[in-house]
């Protein structure tokens, strides 16, 4: 099977490495990437992959069985809307628009081109998640009337040292995280949420050092908790979070309505650190509530009328909980022919759709409402 991708980057080689293994007769052929004199630098093969300008002149010459996007997110929505009129299978990364007009350009493009799109929501498919969703289906609990969900991202530097700190490439952290959490949790639900309001804080990472400081030039490195330098990540994380160009909120909460008239509370932060990481959701219905927590692959139902807690342990697996791999796998299946999506275009733009309003809501101090008007 031949590759082509577009946007050759870190995330995008990740998850070719889980296609490779899902049939290893799968090859990157051709690649488009601005970075040309680096684009290819430490690939195995790299001889053999053929380097394009444009997406166009890549569809036209090379012809592959499957192309993967992993641009910068501002251009997910432009990249796609070249690929789909070629019926190719595509694998969309995540936001698939980071602004309401590319989310209603994209809606448009698939109608007109309804072509074979999974987008890169990994938690859907991870073990867990479907366990949850298995107790849930068989009424155990009763029917969901509330959800609890947060997600205390130890990792939460990344946000603000590199760049994604740049806040018109990312639109916000409900786009660049929530909206892994949001698709999951429409996942298991299976309802259709209808309205959405939201609030955002920046406490932690703001300050007056001056624009484009980077940790190795600053005097308080050896001191600054949040100091790259001799870490691993010096390279890849070089800027200071306290300087006054860093954007992203630091912390972000939603409450989400469905039809059925229930609603989910979600909360998210970025500067929980070690132990105090947590992913995961409480899901409440009348007869019971099932909870888990990625970070420690715990499931736990409680039943409410009888004293009986049952628990479940998943074992920890790599990239997304094991859900990269399993994406993979129905990505190549889907080139095959054999399986259909298991996370659509249409999933990943209601997604987008909820952090575009999400976001909104928290600029504008506003209920927004979740339709394509």
């Amino acid at each position: 099977m031949r590759l082509a991708v577009i946007g050759y980057g870190a995330r995008i080689r990740g998850v070719l490495k889980y296609v490779q293994q899902a049939n290893p007769e799968c090859k990157v052929t051709a690649v488009v990437d601005i970075r040309k004199d680096k684009a290819l630098s430490g690939t195995e093969g790299a001889d053999e992959i053929r380097l394009f300008d444009t997406p166009e002149e890549m569809l036209e010459q090379e012809k592959p069985d499957g192309v993967l996007i992993g641009t910068r997110c501002s251009l997910h929505t432009e990249m796609a809307l070249k690929v789909l009129p070629s019926g190719i299978p595509l694998y969309l990364e995540k936001p698939v628009a980071t602004t309401m007009e590319d989310a209603l350009r994209l809606k448009r493009g698939f109608e007109t081109c309804p072509s074979p799109v999974i987008v890169s929501f990994p938690l859907r498919v991870t073990s867990i998640v479907k366990l949850v969703k298995e107790i849930i289906d068989s009424g155990k609990i009763g029917t969901v009337e509330h959800v609890q969900a947060v997600n205390n991202v130890p990792y939460g530097g990344v946000y603000f040292h590199n760049w994604y700190r740049d806040e018109n490439e990312t639109r916000g952290l409900f786009l660049q995280k929530a909206t892994h959490d949001f698709d999951y949790i429409n996942h298991v639900l299976g309802l259709r949420p209808i309205s959405v309001c939201a609030m955002t804080s920046k406490q932690i990472f703001k300050g007056t050092k001056p624009a484009g400081l980077r940790c190795v030039d600053c005097g308080e490195n050896k001191t600054c908790a949040e100091s790259t330098v001799g870490t691993p990540m010096e390279q890849e994380w070089p800027f200071c979070s306290f300087a006054e160009d860093t954007g992203n909120e630091d912390s972000g909460s939603a409450l989400i309505r469905y039809e059925t008239g229930m609603h989910v509370s979600y909360s998210q932060n970025f500067f929980a650190r070690q132990k105090a990481g947590s992913r995961g959701a409480r899901f409440l219905g009348y007869k019971g509530t099932v909870e888990f927590d990625f970070t420690t692959g715990i499931v736990k139902v409680f039943m409410h009328h009888t004293p009986r807690v049952e628990t479940y342990e998943i074992d920890a697996a790599e990239d997304h909980f094991g859900g990269d791999a399993a994406l993979a796998e129905n990505y190549v299946n889907m080139i095959r022919g054999t399986e259909e999506p298991v996370s659509t275009l249409d999933d990943g733009l209601l997604s987008a759709l909820l952090c575009l309003k999400a976001r909104e809501s928290a600029l504008t101090g506003t209920f927004q409402t979740i339709d394509w008007t």
